[in-house]
């Protein structure tokens, strides 16, 4: 079965004066378009090609990967917009629909937003939507407190941001627990802190527990260290501004580090800083 939205490994079957006919096992087959066609090939030869709808609805493949596949999320440029809803630019000549309906607030031209693609069963036809939480399940979770997870940003939701945990659940990091900035879109690394009993997922951006926190902060310190001829002018009593500027932690973590550090006797504090011994 050749998969619309997604990439397909696919068999060149024949050439023709348009392009290159491609197949799978199925007896299936799609147009990849002369444009799109390599120099050198032979029939046979496998093929790697996102397939998609053209404006005709039928089937095509193309050689480009696109900003996004069906069932992912990405970051995509309004390109146009209708009364009926906005086209935003996937990488590709065909732009993807997202209609009102899925939009929850109007979007605007030239506005970047975070867009899910999904298909309409009925027609095949593929569809960008803004309403994540609706392709997020919390109803059984795949986690547990403590463990390390894959993160999207999608969202900016006031008291904190909304998460994508490892593309199946939502989460939330609180602002008050992060020190650098955040992107919508942005993939990053994270824990869970704790799960809710109604099976919300409360992130944090650094490993739980203190042994697990503490010694990747007290590597950060030393390599820092190092890489500044053994001196650093920061210590438990720097501004939180200025711990952030230069190891992109929280002075709390920072505190703790070179506690920890200094018990070990791998540092000396400072009036106006810390060294190595």
């Amino acid at each position: 079965m050749i998969n619309t939205g997604k990439m397909n490994k696919l068999s060149i079957l024949r050439e023709t004066s348009i392009g290159l006919y491609l197949g799978d096992n199925s007896g299936h087959d799609v147009l990849l378009p002369n444009k799109y066609c390599p120099v050198d090939y032979n029939i046979g030869d496998q093929l790697e090609v996102f397939v998609y709808l053209d404006r005709s609805d039928r089937q095509v493949a193309t050689n480009i990967i696109p900003k996004i596949t069906l069932g992912g999320f990405a970051n995509l440029r309004v390109e146009s917009v209708t009364d009926a809803g906005a086209f935003v630019d996937m990488g590709l000549d065909k732009h993807l629909y997202v209609p009102k309906s899925e939009q929850k607030i109007p979007m605007e031209l030239g506005e970047t937003y975070f867009i899910y693609m999904m298909m309409d069963e009925s027609t095949g036809k593929l569809f960008g939507t803004r309403r994540i939480e609706r392709n997020l399940d919390n109803e059984i979770l795949t986690v547990e407190n403590g463990e390390e997870v894959e993160l999207v940003v999608y969202e900016d939701a006031g008291l904190g941001y909304s998460v994508i945990v490892n593309n199946i659940h939502k989460g939330m990091i609180y602002k008050n627990e992060i020190f650098r900035d955040l992107r919508i879109g942005e993939k990053v690394k994270g824990w869970v802190k704790k799960i809710r009993e109604d099976n919300k997922i409360d992130i944090s951006l650094n490993p739980i527990g203190y042994k697990k926190s503490i010694d990747p902060n007290m590597n950060e310190v030393m390599n820092l260290l190092t890489k500044e001829k053994g001196y650093l002018p920061l210590n438990d009593k720097s501004e939180p501004e200025d711990i952030y500027a230069l190891l992109k932690m929280s002075k709390k973590a920072f505190k703790k580090a070179i506690g920890s550090l200094y018990k070990e006797k791998r540092i000396v504090i400072e009036e106006e800083g810390i060294r190595l011994t």
